[in-house]
């Protein structure tokens, strides 16, 4: 099973502690990372034969441990594939999945409404007809890890090496953040609308990965469907309020 490394910077400092880990369940892997004052260094598919892409998020006023995805399409919008995706979903086991004893612990949930337009995007069905990965069909370890406590930038490689413009994309959702408009009386017969409330937002950016050192930001698109029954991005962000401030900035640079 391969292993990813997660680098606490702190920022201001030139102190940089490292944890190595990979284990099942829960998040599927720990993370040590520091506070509000650090920034989470994150490294993925570092035996990719494409360029190093960097992607730093800084976290907004709304960040409270959301689930997120990043992946790389064409200039056309056709999937390539994904950099990083939360474990949680990647896996399909989230640490209070399993309460059959009377006590939380981790296990198998299906959360098709936390990241639908990546979900689509890839297209892979998973054994339960889903297009949700769950432990038999997961994300692999090399595309996946800890959700990070805040800020985090991630350093991951492309499996193959691409020229010239690409399209990456963001896609981050927190659970129950309801609001004025995504109340829990909007659809009371949708379980999954319940568990995401505001539904994710989305980020894109066209990147040219013959420019070394180019550093672009990802702008806001849209936002994915409330219950992630279908891939659909909405446009009309009117009604979403506390999710547009999950994350403050995203930065893409090819190294």
């Amino acid at each position: 099973m391969m292993k990813y490394i997660i680098t606490a910077i702190i920022l201001g400092s030139f102190a940089i502690s490292s944890v190595s880990s990979c284990k099942s369940g829960s998040e599927g892997k720990s993370s040590k990372s520091r506070k509000s004052d650090s920034i989470v260094l994150i490294t993925s598919n570092a035996g990719g034969a494409g360029k190093t892409i960097e992607i730093e998020m800084i976290k907004g006023k709304s960040h409270n441990h959301p689930t997120f995805a990043i992946w790389i399409e064409d200039t056309g919008s056709s999937y390539i594939q994904t950099l990083f995706v939360t474990s949680a979903i990647g896996q399909g086991i989230f640490k209070y999945g399993d309460k059959s004893t009377g006590t939380w612990k981790p296990g198998e949930v299906r959360r098709p409404a936390a990241l639908p337009y990546w979900s689509h995007k890839r297209g892979i069905l998973s054994d339960n007809g889903s297009l949700v990965p769950t432990p038999r069909n997961r994300v692999p370890d090399a595309y996946s890890g800890a959700t990070p406590e805040g800020s985090f930038k991630l350093l991951t490689k492309t499996d193959n090496l691409l020229k010239g413009k690409v399209k990456l994309l963001f896609e981050i959702n927190q659970p129950w953040d309801f609001n004025e408009f995504w109340t829990n009386r909007l659809y009371p017969d949708d379980s999954e609308y319940r568990s995401s409330c505001q539904p994710a937002v989305v980020y894109s950016a066209i990147v040219d990965l013959d420019i070394a050192g180019s550093t672009v930001e990802m702008k806001l698109l849209g936002h994915s469907h409330y219950s992630g029954k279908s891939g659909e991005l909405f446009t009309d962000l009117s009604t979403i309020t506390s999710a547009l401030y999950i994350a403050d900035k995203v930065m893409i640079t090819v190294k």
